[in-house]
């Protein structure tokens, strides 16, 4: 099955997070994983101008280098414009933060499969949300043991 995937700046910081720590070394595995999947073809990343705004915050050179070559696995890209604004006005409205309110925005606009995050936060106020949201945002590690499983079945 073929997925368009939209990964929220979080999911590119794991693989450079301290790997102690076992949730973030398997999601930071699901993260690679997925990533991987995009750059061959099997299923698609999107990326925004949000994204690129966010991970040009990054402060350390070497991080910032890593997260922007993995953020270049993207191979469709959402423009922010007024109407895009203007949602994530709403979504700010709504309890989101400014840069998760892009990111739900930019992943409703394309009308992607999934939108990942390690963001807990995200993840809650997104499941308390439900109904209005028109994208599926999900943990990447939970997702694809989801999708690997249904694929074998």
């Amino acid at each position: 099955m073929s997925f368009v995937i939209y990964l929220d700046v979080c999911c590119f910081n794991r693989p450079f997070d301290d790997q102690r720590q076992e949730r973030i070394r398997l999601e930071a595995e699901a993260v690679l994983m997925i990533l991987e999947r995009c750059q061959t073809g099997t299923w698609t990343l999107v990326g925004s101008e949000a994204i690129e705004a966010e991970i040009g915050q990054i402060r350390d050179p070497d991080r910032l280098a890593q997260v922007q070559t993995l953020a270049s696995a993207a191979t469709q890209r959402v423009m922010v414009d007024r109407s895009v604004e203007r949602q994530v006005e709403e979504w700010i409205r709504q309890g989101f933060g400014v840069f998760d309110a892009f990111h739900l925005t930019c992943a409703e606009v394309r009308s992607v499969t999934v939108l990942l995050t390690t963001d807990d936060r995200f993840l809650r106020r997104a499941m308390r949300m439900g109904e209005m949201l028109q994208v599926r945002v999900a943990n990447p590690l939970q997702w694809l043991l989801e999708v690997v499983s249904d694929e074998r079945e």
